[in-house]
């Protein structure tokens, strides 16, 4: 056998919770509440999508959106490695907008699990002017959840698993997955 016949394709590594297929489809639901929504307000709508998970479920969300929009990105941490979560919300890169006091806001996230992140920043960005402030996840892990925090817009609601793919990873890796998938656990360790 070869050397890249030895190698486990990232693939293998994960088995599908939620197929490409079903996360497009959704999207294109969403998108529709989303137009819905925000079709008749005079404010500017701005995806504000919550690096480096949201990249892959954003970019699909803009492209399927039929309204006018500007993007606009956040950094933000309460994990340390791997899967655990420290509690503590670190702003690493901070939106920069003038104009926040005519923005309705709409925050892109890949997952939402204990919540304590998102929470902090739609405080954060209503103190900051925000004209509105609403949430969109791909993915929302209620079983997990330790403040009290509901996302307005929800692509599917997970078991307590930890996933990978559609942008997710662990460690940096798996986010190129075209589905979302349960890390198979002889993979979760480094």
């Amino acid at each position: 056998m070869t050397e890249n016949e030895h190698k486990i394709s990232e693939r293998d590594k994960a088995n599908v919770l939620i197929s490409e297929e079903s996360i497009l489809s959704r999207i294109g639901e969403l998108s529709r509440e989303i137009e819905r929504d925000y079709g008749g307000s005079d404010n500017k709508l701005v995806l504000l999508g919550i690096l480096k998970g949201s990249i892959v479920f954003m970019a699909e969300l803009m492209k399927q959106l039929r309204l006018p929009m500007e993007i606009d990105f956040m950094k933000v941490s309460s994990y340390g490695s791997g899967t655990e979560s420290t509690g503590n919300v670190e702003i690493k890169l901070d939106i920069r907008r003038r104009d926040l006091e005519t923005s309705d806001i709409l925050i892109v996230e890949d997952i939402i699990d204990s919540g304590r992140t998102l929470s902090y920043l739609i405080e954060y960005l209503k103190l900051r002017g925000a004209a509105s402030v609403k949430t969109v996840t791909l993915l929302d892990k209620p079983s997990r959840r330790v403040v009290d925090l509901k996302p307005d817009y929800c692509g599917f609601v997970i078991p307590d698993e930890f996933v990978v793919g559609y942008g997710l990873d662990f460690d940096e890796k798996y986010r190129e997955l075209p589905f979302v998938g349960v890390l198979k656990p002889e993979f979760l360790e480094k």
